[in-house]
């Protein structure tokens, strides 16, 4: 029997600016659904999680503030910090703890600096809404074995629309080719590709895209 966590229940104090926030983290609006004056509920969805969070009104007797850390898990936390950044949220630096993941009980837990050997799920960034409910941004480049549910198959694009998704990322491509030295271009069109199937505007993507030919282009031999 599957057990999927779906809703997370964020208290705010302004409904509207907190939809407001939440909308240019580039969470998906599902609903914004109002009953009567004292019911009003909001659902977002962050890109590609199967969880959502919920916020309004009448919805959740918690006091703003009062959430601790709901985490964020991201592919790369460089690329995640400067995306959210670029959408003018208060990021802290990039920072690890000194006992291990979310050892908060001793003095001065968190660190500056990414975690030095670069591992999978410990190191960190930090933000906060208006009200001051804090999320944590989690990098795991690779999960643990164990730690992965077996998936089950996704239906596929048809061809037509990923047609015209090959099109609009050679059309985007061709800037960037332009303007860069030589590079693989699937290294390009994979980074492009994958952040508009994780639903990002085409700005973003290409923003992403040459973020990751930065560091491709870095190791490259020469």
């Amino acid at each position: 029997m599957d057990m999927k966590l779906e809703i997370l229940f964020i208290p705010v104090s302004d409904v509207d600016r907190a939809k407001q926030f939440y909308e240019k983290l580039g969470f998906r609006l599902d609903i914004d659904y109002v009953a009567n004056e004292d019911i009003r509920v909001i659902q977002f969805t962050p890109p590609n999680s199967g969880a959502s969070i919920i916020f309004g009104k009448g919805v959740t007797s918690a006091h703003p503030c009062s959430i601790d850390c709901p985490v964020l898990a991201v592919d790369d936390i460089d690329v995640a910090r400067d995306s959210l950044i670029t959408r003018g949220v208060d990021v802290s630096d990039i920072f690890h703890y000194a006992s291990g993941p979310f050892n908060n009980a001793v003095k001065n837990a968190r660190v500056g600096g990414p975690d030095a050997e670069g591992r999978s799920y410990f190191s960190f960034a930090s933000f906060k809404d208006p009200d001051g409910n804090e999320w944590l941004l989690q990098e795991i480049k690779t999960r643990f074995p164990g730690r992965e549910w077996k998936l089950t198959q996704t239906q596929g694009m048809d061809n037509v629309s990923l047609a015209g998704l090959l099109r609009e990322t050679a059309e985007h491509h061709d800037n960037f080719e332009k303007t860069h030295g030589e590079h693989q271009w699937w290294d390009w069109y994979a980074s492009y590709l994958n952040s508009r199937q994780s639903g990002t505007n085409p700005e973003e993507a290409v923003a992403t895209a040459d973020r990751c030919m930065e560091k491709v282009l870095r190791i490259l031999p020469r």
